[in-house]
């Protein structure tokens, strides 16, 4: 196979600097009245053969150039602020195109141009692309690109996760260029409203997929912010300080300098009112071998350790003391070169109070119940890195380069106190758990990528070579009292540290080829390796009562772990453009290894090799009805192994009352994916409708197996459970499903000059999982429901009226008469008034329904947000607003976690009524063109 390789390899890449040839187009734009040239003017590139686009803009000579072009039909779109959109269909065939002068012609008066703008079409489908007009969609003058985007049909922002059409944004483009890596929130929350020109939704391919037009199941769904022309040259943004009651304070901004091409956007903010705007991706290098986390997908009892999730510093609970800042850089160095980077640094203080409350399923009529009281005080510090580079050699030849670099501390101590419970209330044990943890870490990743294209239109070859590098060290103490009432009462003492690194690397290659087939058809080739290596080592030592030193090593706890799992993939897919879409169909052949070593304790027959062989099939279809309606449909497989500390076979008991281990016997799981999308406009009538469906379905998931002891039972050497104590091991299961719609649709109501969007959504998931060896299904339903109200009338007269519905049936196997149904709701309510000598209101209206959950955490709660204001200065850069939130003092946080063995209902501390005067500057600077 080695020798194969190497052997198509340099084939392939001799090839790949044979002579060949593509083809450019260009020409100049030009005012028809004086015949000045366009500058920055928007000119947009449609193959019709796949509805892929390019953008770019003209120059300060009016000129524009759109080059590796193959041979086929491409519509060109010309846009100008203040001019008529002008298109043409341009057929490159074995040339060079010039198409000359291009001619704009200026809107008609502006009274004729008012009632054109009325009728500007919302929504506009474009190939596989949404696209938003941003100009149909009014908004106040201080509004940012967030405030613009809720009021566009089937995009939604919830608790700081950006959705469109059903699924989560996992990057936002400006015109088209990276902008603060994949962190959607800093485009959404630091750009205006007003330099925005429309907003396209799509899922982006990788760059690989891009260039070879075939999927690879690695696209994002993204958003393209596409600014204005006569907004693209200049310095804009805003400063802000306010001070309120109880120390309240925020100040912070943001500064753009935009020069054509070359883009800097400088962000910062300092508060203590919990505004944040961190990422997922602000989390340790700890996931390079993927799969779950340890005890399937919840962890061993939500504390640091070697668990993904925990590391997350997204928007988090209770109150945040936060600082960050960041700058962004996105530049053309010539015809040749374009770079773009960010750096990025937050830091936060977090000081949290939870209740939960917890029911477990123990047998058909019996369940057992948990009761946890925590504080806990946290601090974060996080720096990210990102660059990428763009290359063209020649017209042939390119090479991307993308490297993302990340460091990470975090200092964490919890107190908690907690009891369990026995159906009727007996009590079978309690805890107070003081803990402490120290963590830090880093990632770092690059990826290169190097394309050629043949002169034969369709040949091309690609390679792309990555590396993932992460380590995470980790340490903590532990004191723990826990009393057990059985016969006899006994009570149980920890004093321990422990002292973990977690290390992680992977290094992989794959080589595409591509060959046109007859007129239509198109055969991909591509082979792919990877290689990861995990290490994991953790000591855990008890107190010596004789010298009150951490010196004895607890070797029950600890343990020493290498885990590697190494694939090889050969495949091929084959493309065909029908008249009125493609259809792509492939197959891949995957042989894994998984090889598990533990190197202390020693124990015979520790080491597992295992092996994996697989047959992994894909299609895609893409099918246009009309210009106006599309269908996408995608069928995927893929593999998922398991992570090194769902594999480590060594206690985790920083939650006595709730131990996990891993299972060094796991495979890997084995997924399919049905992925639909179906979309339609209406130009005419302003009105739009989008369909989304996603079924999955897992062999070998992983799971949980969940021990809940009955009495005294012993686990391991030296290890007892304990009454009312559980213990939780992933384990491979079969039997899990997903499914998953999302429906929406808009229309403006020309009466109440309003825009109208409607949503709804069904969710299923059938999760497998086992308590004392019995089978425990969970089957969860969710049914969906929304409509936002958002006025259209003037950049005075801005509101929005929404209100969301959530019923969820919970059913569960080991409990088939549970009665685990709840429904939520949220009324929302919001305005903005501009009025009088520029006088300012606002209004924030939110009405929470809980019901169906635990005694105590049903609650119906309004929280209202008011503020008064007056902008003054030259041209109104300048604010001063007085602005009480929670006015009614009723604001809560409680949250529902779903398993297959427990339900879980959690308060969380908040954030309650305080008063803030904030002084707002705007800077807003562009060169007339």
């Amino acid at each position: 196979m080695k020798s194969l390789l190497t052997f198509l390899f340099i084939c392939i890449s001799t090839l790949a600097f044979a002579q060949n040839q593509t083809y450019l187009i260009n020409g100049v734009l030009k005012d028809s009245t004086d015949s000045a040239p366009l500058i920055s003017a928007t000119i947009i590139l449609i193959n019709e053969a796949d509805s892929s686009r390019k953008y770019t803009t003209s120059d300060f000579e009016g000129n524009f150039t759109f080059k590796n072009l193959e041979n086929g039909k491409y519509s060109l779109l010309f846009r100008y602020v203040g001019y008529k959109t002008f298109q043409i269909v341009q057929e490159v065939n074995g040339k060079n195109i010039n198409l000359g002068t291009i001619i704009l012609n200026p809107k008609e008066e502006m009274l004729e141009v008012v009632e054109i703008e009325g009728k500007i079409p919302p929504v506009v489908q474009q190939g596989d692309t949404t696209q938003f007009n941003a100009a149909a969609f009014k908004t106040n003058p201080d509004a940012s690109t967030e405030d613009l985007i809720k009021k566009m049909p089937g995009i939604t922002v919830e608790q700081g996760t950006v959705k469109a059409q059903g699924e989560d944004v996992q990057q936002v483009l400006v015109d088209g260029k990276p902008f603060f890596g994949d962190d959607p929130s800093l485009a959404l929350k630091n750009l205006p409203a007003e330099i925005v020109d429309r907003i396209e939704v799509f899922d982006q391919q990788s760059e690989q997929a891009q260039f070879t037009g075939f999927d690879d199941g690695e696209s994002k769904k993204t958003i393209n912010i596409v600014t204005r022309e006569d907004m693209r040259n200049g310095t804009f943004g805003n400063f802000y300080a306010g001070y309120g009651d109880e120390d309240k304070y925020k100040a912070g901004g943001n500064i753009n300098f935009f020069r054509d091409d070359q883009r800097i956007s400088i962000v910062g903010l300092s508060n203590n009112i919990n505004d944040q705007n961190f990422s997922s991706q602000d989390l340790l290098g700890i996931a390079s071998s993927g799969g779950g986390r340890r005890g399937g997908r919840r962890g061993g009892g939500g504390r640091p350790g070697g668990d993904v999730g925990s590391f997350l510093v997204g928007q988090s609970g209770g109150i945040n003391t936060t600082s960050s800042f960041g700058i962004n850089y996105s530049d053309e160095w010539g015809e040749k070169f374009k770079i773009s980077g960010s750096y990025f640094f937050n830091y936060s203080e977090n000081t949290n109070d939870q209740l939960q409350d917890r029911e477990t399923f123990i047998s058909e009529d019996s369940s057992q119940y948990y009761t946890e009281n925590s504080e806990s005080n946290s601090e974060n510090y996080n720096h990210r890195l990102n660059l990428k580079l763009e290359y063209d050699i020649d017209d042939n030849n390119s090479i991307v380069y993308s490297p993302s670099f990340s460091y990470q501390d975090n200092q964490s101590l919890s107190y908690t106190d907690a009891a369990t419970t026995q159906e009727g209330g007996a009590l079978l044990n309690t805890s107070i758990n003081n803990y402490f943890a120290d963590n830090s870490g880093y990632n770092f990743s690059n990826n290169l990528l190097f394309r050629h294209r043949f002169s034969k239109r369709g040949r091309t070859v690609s390679m792309r070579f990555r590396t993932d590098i992460n380590d995470k060290d980790t340490y903590y103490s532990l004191f723990a009292e826990n009393e057990y009432f059985n016969t006899i009462t006994t009570l149980d003492t920890t004093d321990q540290q422990s002292f973990s690194n977690t290390s992680g690397n992977t290094y992989s290659g794959n080589i595409r080829y591509t060959e046109p087939i007859g007129r239509r058809g198109q055969l991909m080739v591509n082979l792919e390796r990877s290689i990861t290596k995990n290490n994991s080592d953790k000591k855990v030592y008890d107190l010596n009562p004789e010298t009150s030193t951490y010196n004895q090593l607890d070797s029950l706890l600890s343990n020493t772990f290498d885990n590697t799992y190494n694939t090889t993939s050969a495949g091929t897919s084959y493309r065909l453009r029908i008249r009125k879409g493609f259809f792509n169909v492939g197959l891949e052949y995957q042989y894994a290894e998984l090889n598990s070593d533990q190197v202390f304790p020693v124990v015979e027959g520790a080491d597992i090799s295992k092996s994996f062989k697989n047959v992994l099939p894909n299609m895609m279809l893409m099918y246009r009805f009309s210009k106006s309606s599309n269908l996408r449909v995608f069928y995927r497989t893929n593999t998922n192994a398991p992570s090194v500390s769902q594999l480590q076979d060594v206690i985790n008991n920083t939650n006595q009352l709730s131990l996990s281990t891993g299972n060094p016997n796991l495979k890997q799981e084995f997924s399919h994916s049905l992925v639909g999308r179906y979309s339609k406009v209406n130009p005419d009538k302003g009105s739009n409708f989008f369909a989304f469906i996603n079924l999955s379905q897992t062999d070998n998931y992983i799971s949980n197996a969940t021990i809940v002891a009955t009495q005294d039972t012993l686990i391991s050497d030296d290890v007892v459970l304990q009454k009312g104590s559980q213990l939780s091991v992933p384990v491979n299961l079969s039997g899990y499903w997903n499914a998953r719609s999302f429906i929406s649709f808009g229309k403006p109501i020309e009466a109440l000059k309003s825009n109208l969007n409607f949503n709804t959504g069904v969710t299923y998931s059938r999760t497998p999982g086992l308590v004392n060896y019995k089978e425990s299904l969970s089957n969860t339903y969710n049914i969906s429901q929304g409509v936002v109200v958002s006025s259209n009338i003037s950049e005075k007269v801005d509101f929005t009226v929404s209100y969301t519905a959530n019923y969820n049936v919970v059913k569960n196997k080991l409990q088939p008469d549970l009665e685990g149904n709840y429904f939520y709701q949220l009324t929302n309510g919001k305005a903005n008034f501009i009025f009088g000598k520029n006088f300012v209101f606002s209004a924030d209206i939110n009405h929470y329904l809980y019901t169906g959950l635990s005694d105590g955490f049903n609650q119906s709660f309004t929280l209202v947000n008011l503020g008064f204001g007056k902008k003054f200065m030259q041209n109104d850069r300048a604010e001063l607003k007085l602005t009480v939130y929670d006015l009614l003092k009723e604001n809560s946080s409680i949250s529902r976690t779903i398993t297959e063995s427990y339900i879980e209902d959690t308060i969380t501390e908040v954030l309650q009524r305080y008063f803030m005067l904030t002084f707002t500057y705007r800077i807003k600077e562009f060169k007339r063109m």
